[in-house]
């Protein structure tokens, strides 16, 4: 399934959503070059949130450029597979290797704002992120690796306590409809059992 059908199909799951969803569908479908970073106004990324298995701890990075824990992800750059992108950086960024989707669906979308900054020494102006995340399922007992040009930690924290660590208060907002979203899902999972 192409990067355009997966934001098609994705049902929003809240009124934030919807207009996002309307944004990034207008946006691709004016802009050729959606998947593109050399589109400077917007482009296309795909992120992870990784769980445990019992999906109760994260496993964050402590990102260079804004200095705190985050999610991982990055730039299509012109792969249609949002997921393949996300499973792609999930491992570079973390050196975890035993990792799966938890399902291959969207778990959110967001329109997020990108202050100007240097990254390997290019500056990089104010831009959008036009945001598909997905929820990634990985071993806690995997080595977890630095990727130096990218982030300076990698650990696993409790979903209870991570709020805590982050320090980009822009981005809460975000992880906590995600975190929100993991509560619904293992809510459900044990249900199954």
């Amino acid at each position: 399934m192409g990067y355009l059908q997966s934001f098609e199909n994705y049902i929003p799951k809240c009124e934030q959503e919807v207009l996002d969803k309307k944004a990034i569908l207008a946006f691709i479908e004016r802009n050729e070059d959606s998947l593109e970073r050399s589109n400077l106004v917007a482009h296309i990324t795909s992120s992870a949130i990784i769980t445990n298995k019992e999906m109760n701890k994260v496993l964050f990075a402590h990102h260079n450029i804004y200095n705190s824990w985050a999610w991982v992800g990055g730039h299509n750059d012109s792969d249609p597979d949002l997921l393949h992108v996300a499973l792609k950086e999930a491992k570079e960024e973390t050196g975890i290797r035993n990792i799966e989707p938890y399902e291959s669906d969207i778990l959110c979308i967001d329109v997020i704002y990108v202050e100007n900054h240097i990254k390997n020494g290019i500056y990089v102006p104010d831009h959008l992120h036009l945001n598909a995340t997905f929820l990634l399922v990985g071993n806690e007992d995997d080595n977890l690796i630095i990727k130096e040009d990218e982030n300076s930690g990698v650990r696993w924290f409790l979903i209870s306590e991570v709020m805590s660590y982050i320090k980009e208060e822009r981005i809460k907002s975000v992880y906590q409809k995600a975190f929100d979203e993991i509560e619904r899902l293992r809510c459900k999972k044990s249900l199954w059992f």
